[in-house]
């Protein structure tokens, strides 16, 4: 490789967030121009190949507490269209540092045209539920331990109940009690014929998490069973697994992003990547059509100021690829509808998992309370 290599018209632009002073936080950030691509001194580069390799640091600026966010750009032909790629780019080594965020990253329009993004997207969710304003209710089939016949009972209360979206909990894999092509088989049976008698569209995303062999062999069996969407935890699968799935025309299906796993990549003040980078940029990036993440005020760590950005991340303009759905869950009730909905808007889904069970005068009573609080 050679100067020529050097295309300033293809790149790629993380921000990071370092510990001051000044001094201090350009040292860190020269070192990230280092660690993020050679690994070694820059030294060991002629001059023609440090300006071509090497990452360059193109602003620093204070922010709040002392910290300091530093905009590193890297050279395009460093990426080679994989997923291990452009994550070992972005923070391979200094995810073992431990005082560095990896706050935000952004592409030229070129390289961004190589990922898939979202197959369908906001609007083809919307879509497909026949629902083009208020936010949209998930119910979860859950707990763990149950039939597929009474799963797919509690599946037709959540549809009577006027929900947009079931999904299978993520523990649901293949448990002797309950095998995936008998609980994938009646639950969308059940689906149907509830969404049938309702007269609207109901989705169901079954949960295909595996190896990317077990994957393709659940979700291409799930399309055939009547799912209408496909649950997967990219923590536990890999990016690259979930963008394989979006890729094939076969399945052809929406895919929801699970976060289980993801939580220990997210910055919780010991340095990591933060929530809209793990929740946002990465599964929007690699084809999910919407992302399940904690909502502030929950059991989880999650602040107002991250959920809120996070959802901003999902739904913003980013070059050809469609805005994905954020879809914020736990523990959620009619009390907190109101709180989230006008912290974090209209084009959002709720997740509504186990609560909505306990709910005195039933599952129907408690989802028409929510769609009082959401409006039609």
């Amino acid at each position: 490789m050679n100067s020529a290599a050097h295309d300033v018209s293809e790149s790629l632009t993380a921000i990071y967030e370092i510990d001051g002073p000044e001094a201090l936080a350009r040292s860190t950030a020269e070192r990230i121009c280092c660690d993020q691509t050679i690994e070694a001194e820059s030294n060991l580069l002629p001059p023609s190949l440090q300006s071509t390799i090497l990452g360059r640091l193109e602003n620093l600026q204070a922010t709040a507490g002392g910290r300091y966010h530093a905009a590193i750009r890297f050279n395009g032909t460093l990426l080679n269209g994989e997923c291990s790629d452009l994550l070992n780019v972005l923070f391979g080594t200094s995810s073992l540092r431990g005082d560095v965020t990896l706050r935000s990253f952004a592409m030229t329009n070129r390289l961004l045209s190589s990922w898939p993004g979202p197959r369908f997207g906001i609007d083809g969710l919307r879509q497909a539920v026949d629902v083009s304003r208020r936010p949209l209710l998930c119910a979860v089939l859950k707990p763990l331990g149950r039939t597929p016949q009474e799963l797919a009972e509690l599946a037709v209360q959540f549809v009577e109940g006027g929900v947009d979206l079931i999904k299978d909990d993520q523990s649901l894999v293949d448990q002797p009690w309950c095998r995936f092509d008998e609980r994938v088989s009646r639950c969308a049976e059940a689906i149907v014929r509830a969404s049938t008698h309702r007269g609207r569209p109901c989705l169901y995303f079954a949960h295909v998490t595996g190896s990317l062999e077990t994957m393709r062999r659940r979700a291409a069996q799930a399309r055939r069973l009547g799912a209408t969407g496909l649950l997967v935890a990219p923590g536990l699968t890999g990016l690259d697994a979930l963008r394989a799935l979006q890729s094939d025309d076969e399945i052809s299906l929406p895919i929801a992003s699970h976060p289980s796993m993801l939580g220990i990549s997210v910055d919780r003040g010991e340095g990591g990547l933060a929530a809209p980078v793990v929740y946002g940029l990465l599964p929007r990036l690699v084809g999910s059509d919407l992302s399940i993440y904690p909502a502030f005020g929950s059991d989880y760590p999650m602040s107002q100021q991250a959920c809120v950005s996070v959802a901003e991340h999902c739904r913003r303009s980013w070059g050809c690829l469609k805005s994905m759905m954020p879809a914020v869950g736990g523990r959620i009730g009619p009390d907190r509808l109101v709180e989230l909905r006008s912290a974090i808007g209209q084009e959002t889904i709720f997740i509504l998992g186990s609560r909505i069970q306990q709910f005195p005068g039933g599952i129907v009573a408690a989802m028409k309370e929510l769609h009082r609080v959401v409006g039609e």
